[in-house]
């Protein structure tokens, strides 16, 4: 009777030790922790889903990236002028933050974002951050998009790829023709997560300027500025705590793998500047992204490029001897006292002619390096001189 009894105690130890690392890894420990039946399989779900953010994202203890180079760069995001910069151009692991490029990439070939599509079985059970799709669940592309980006997941990515494409290879193919045309020279994508690849990489500057233009598409936006959303009964809520914690945050995704390290691309706007700020294997990511945008907010105000209040051209043979002139002109992040180079090539011209008139040009350099270009037009236009005017 003892005997027996001892087994059984040896038993239930064996199979405790077992499950231990299981319940570690999913319920967390400390104030993560909570009550969950093993044997539950909704429960199991929800834990993960609950602790996919502690266990992909936030493993500090594996994340320190030592001797690693890491990349930085703060932009304005409509001039794409560079603000602050530390290895910008540095070729780097992006993690997760890839999916900036997925989701841009799926907007600029979908037509329809509320059509609903039956998930392919290679998107069900992609390793790492997860939104746990199943195969045979309809879900619209629009859920997919905010379950790639405020959740971080894999799976979505690869259901977004195959409904946009046809295949994971083919988007990848529409991925990298869209970072070339988009500037990003220095960059090459595998895939449409960000799982770690060693031929997959881009560097702090490409990455921003990606984001730049993926922020002028209205649905990226409003996506990645999405705290939480419901559909039906699934709810995702975003794992970017800039949202929460910095004045004026609008975007974007966050990003880690043992190989990347911590990887963050954050945006912010105020006063009419909307900076972007990378940072790619960052440690303290989300302190060093404040840090930077902070820098750039004090440093820079958005300001006119050049000033035409009283710039004329010459008239012949008009009842007007000069009329006076406009341009478009651009916003541009300036520090306080900064000027540029602005060169104005004015042609006189004959009348009669209209408003709006061609009249000439305006270019403005930083140093050798042409940032602005614009035609300048007569604000009205002038009659031809007859000779009842002549003296």
């Amino acid at each position: 009777m003892q005997k027996g009894r001892i087994i059984w105690s040896v038993s239930l130890l064996t199979l405790f030790v077992c499950l231990l690392p299981l319940s570690v890894k999913i319920f967390g420990t400390g104030c993560f922790a909570t009550k969950v039946n093993l044997f539950d399989e909704k429960q199991i779900d929800k834990a993960y889903q609950s602790f996919d953010a502690f266990e992909n994202e936030n493993d500090e203890a594996e994340s320190s990236a030592v001797n690693r180079e890491s990349g930085a760069v703060v932009i304005e995001a409509t001039t794409k002028r560079v603000l602050y910069s530390s290895n910008k151009d540095v070729k780097l692991f992006p993690a997760s933050t890839t999916k900036v490029l997925t989701a841009l990439t799926v907007l600029n070939n979908v037509s329809d974002i509320d059509a609903e599509i039956e998930i392919p079985s290679v998107a069900v059970g992609v390793e790492g951050s997860s939104i746990y799709l199943k195969n045979g669940d309809k879900r619209t592309i629009r859920e997919l998009l905010y379950g790639l980006m405020l959740r971080s997941g894999n799976d979505a990515a690869v259901a977004l790829a195959v409904t946009t494409s046809g295949s994971v290879e083919d988007f990848v193919l529409k991925m990298n023709e869209t970072a070339k045309l988009l500037g990003a020279e220095n960059s090459n994508f595998k895939n449409p997560h960000g799982l770690h690849d060693d031929e997959h990489y881009t560097t702090a500057c490409d990455l921003a300027l990606i984001t730049a233009a993926a922020f002028k598409n209205d649905t990226f936006k409003q996506i990645v500025g999405t705290k939480s959303i419901k559909f039906d009964d699934r709810y995702y809520q975003n794992k970017n705590k800039m949202l929460w914690n910095y004045d004026g945050a609008n975007g974007v995704k966050t990003g880690y793998t043992k190989a990347s390290g911590r990887c963050l691309v954050s945006s912010a706007l105020r006063d009419d500047m909307q900076l972007i700020c990378v940072v790619l294997n960052h440690y303290g990511m989300w302190e060093d992204s404040k840090a930077y945008m902070e820098k750039a907010f004090k440093e820079y105000k958005m300001r006119p490029l050049f000033e035409l209040e009283n710039e004329t051209v010459n008239v012949l043979k008009g009842k007007s001897d000069s009329v006076k002139v406009y341009a478009d002109n651009l916003l541009y992040p300036m520090k306080d006292g900064e000027t540029f180079d602005v060169q104005i090539k004015k042609n006189d011209l004959s009348a009669p002619f209209k408003e709006n008139t061609k009249c000439g040009t305006v270019n403005v350099y930083d140093g050798n390096h042409l940032i602005f270009s614009s035609k300048l037009y007569t604000i009205c236009g002038v009659e031809r001189k007859s000779i009842f005017d002549r003296k």
